[in-house]
């Protein structure tokens, strides 16, 4: 539904999410919608054994403690004049993740930080965007870096930037 009423942005702390960021609270500010920032993460495996097990433990609270602040530093960074975001942290594959929560909060809108990889990068890697843009229940706005946070909403608007 446009104007969006609720506006997903995924976010792995990168330069693409940090665009994504800044042009999602932009939206979310110029359509009065809630904004949800989500980060995915996964946990190390439990592994056998009681020292494993603490260990695993550790790293899994280490983590989502890394996640939170991550989080909440990319927020702070941004000029919100008014945009409160609500963050959700979860643990999975993004690459479902993302469909998932966007279904289950109802969202009108995900927008979506994408390295561009090209190549043999991509064959290797994969591509989170690309499995986002074919699963989603909602439109996807794709983002690419555009150096620098501050002015995603400015640049936005230019097809190096944006590609849908």
């Amino acid at each position: 539904m446009f104007p969006p009423r609720l506006i997903v942005v995924p976010v792995d702390f990168g330069p693409a999410s940090r665009t994504a960021l800044a042009l999602a609270t932009h939206l979310a500010r110029v359509t009065n919608a809630e904004l949800v920032v989500l980060h995915v993460f996964a946990l190390p495996p439990g592994g056998l054994g009681d020292v494993a097990a603490r260990m695993s433990r550790e790293a899994s609270a280490r983590i989502i403690s890394d996640a939170r602040e991550g989080v909440a530093a990319m927020i702070a960074s941004l000029d919100r004049a008014g945009v409160r975001p609500r963050v959700v942290l979860e643990e999975g594959d993004p690459r479902t993740a993302i469909g998932e929560l966007a279904a289950r909060e109802h969202a009108d809108l995900v927008v979506l930080g994408t390295h561009a990889r090209e190549g043999l990068a991509r064959l290797l890697i994969g591509s989170t965007a690309e499995a986002v843009l074919r699963t989603s229940p909602v439109p996807v706005l794709t983002v690419r870096a555009t150096g620098s946070a501050a002015p995603a909403a400015e640049t936005a608007s230019t097809p190096s930037a944006v590609s849908t």
